[in-house]
């Protein structure tokens, strides 16, 4: 597997991640008419909402090829995640012809239970799809944690993204 120069074209990562619900008002958004002598408006600030969901994404070299959203109050059990992984299956054979004529695919996600359950190494053995082994958590390894969501504003420490 390390001496194939194509296997990064065919590696598909996944992860959980949570989103917040924003309501975004922008600057423009909150302009008002004021006198000259009027105290000066408060900004807009965005603060982060009660709202939260989890989405499921997964993406390859090309961009997003699966991403949905968990059905809030469920939890991803190894029977959720094979129904995922059948939808990214189809979505791979609409999507990316190529890729699932080649029928190597090598699907990366982290180490979650139901990523290692014995259910979904049946179900990825059963579709030809090869788990690409994780390593132990990095923030150097783990992808996710920096594409597809927008990193939030840089800081004096750097750009981070809050997710989990």
């Amino acid at each position: 597997m390390i001496n194939n120069p194509t296997l990064l074209l065919n590696v598909i990562t996944g992860d959980e991640s949570i989103v917040y619900a924003y309501d975004p008002e922008t600057k423009l958004q909150s302009l008002q008419w004021k006198s000259p002598v009027s105290p000066r408006p408060k900004k807009a600030r965005m603060q982060k909402s009660k709202l939260k969901t989890m989405l499921i994404c997964f993406f390859d070299q090309e961009g997003i090829v699966h991403r949905e959203f968990v059905p809030p109050g469920m939890t991803v059990s190894a029977d959720f995640y094979c129904d995922v992984l059948r939808r990214l299956c189809e979505n791979v054979r609409r999507k990316r012809p190529q890729k699932w004529q080649n029928q190597k695919l090598f699907i990366h996600h982290d180490n979650a239970p139901a990523h290692r359950s014995f259910k979904v190494s049946q179900f990825l053995a059963k579709n030809s799809m090869t788990m690409v082994p994780h390593p132990p958590y990095s923030h150097n390894l783990a992808p996710c944690d920096f594409f597809p969501l927008p990193q939030a504003e840089a800081s004096d420490e750097g750009s981070k993204i809050r997710h989990h």
